[in-house]
């Protein structure tokens, strides 16, 4: 390990609650979701969303439908990718860094659904695997109430 990883990047406040703002309110679907933002860090993002009727994918069996699912991991997957993008360049002004969110796009979506999504609340995590000039790639889990791995994910997204 190289020793200018020795010392983590701290992201100011201003910059996270941009950060909070873009992915719990102006990603309208986010909202919609309910996805709420527990943890940045430019080593990785922690996020959480309470089970809701409107969320159910099978009436009978009361499980969150896949999309919503594989729309999280998404989520959080390119959030983890623009906390270490942000920390990378920590010589810009919060906003200008927040600006970098105009051109994040998802090139490439895995989702693997290991277990049935039943629980009253679920935890989403993610970590950037590798953020270059122009893409970056990321993992996710998906987790039930107890800490069960119920889906994973992995993404790349472009980011310029």
């Amino acid at each position: 390990m190289s020793s200018h990883h020795a010392v983590p990047v701290i992201l100011e406040p201003e910059y996270l609650e941009g950060f909070r703002q873009i992915y719990e309110e102006k990603i309208v679907f986010n909202k919609t979701l309910g996805l709420k933002l527990v943890q940045v860090t430019p080593e990785g993002v922690q996020a959480r969303i309470d089970m809701r009727p409107d969320l159910v994918g099978h009436f009978a069996y009361n499980r969150i439908h896949g999309g919503v699912i594989s729309a999280v991991l998404d989520a959080i997957g390119s959030a983890a990718v623009m906390a270490a993008l942000a920390a990378k360049h920590m010589d810009e002004p919060p906003a200008k860094r927040l600006e970098r969110f105009a051109k994040l796009g998802t090139i490439d979506l895995r989702v693997d659904y290991l277990r049935p999504g039943i629980g009253d609340h679920f935890t989403i995590t993610a970590h950037a695997l590798r953020v270059g000039s122009r893409v970056g790639s990321s993992r996710m889990e998906f987790l039930g109430p107890d800490g069960l791995l119920m889906s994973t994910g992995a993404a790349a997204y472009i980011v310029s």
